[in-house]
């Protein structure tokens, strides 16, 4: 583990960057003495993504869900939007 003041990580990040990717070390990053930071090294994850998710098995589509109802149809091409005032 190093460890290095904020302008000396400001100064050379692109250095700082290259050592945790060899080394795969991290480097704490200190700011008047005290750690603020860590500058670890980036892992993918490797493991496949799984679908799905908490509502899995608990919700069903109903058969005929996605049929259109005529009558609620006709009224959005027919109906004026605002009524006639009387």
């Amino acid at each position: 583990m190093q460890i290095t003041n904020i302008s000396d990580a400001k100064a050379s990040l692109s250095r700082l960057v290259k050592f945790v990717q060899e080394t795969n070390e991290t480097v704490i990053i200190g700011k008047a003495g005290e750690p603020v930071a860590v500058l670890s090294a980036y892992r993918k994850d490797k493991a496949p993504r799984q679908l799905g998710g908490s509502w899995e098995g608990k919700v069903s589509v109903l058969p005929g869900f996605d049929e259109v109802d005529e009558e609620i149809s006709e009224s959005f091409y027919t109906s004026s939007i605002f009524p006639e005032s009387s």
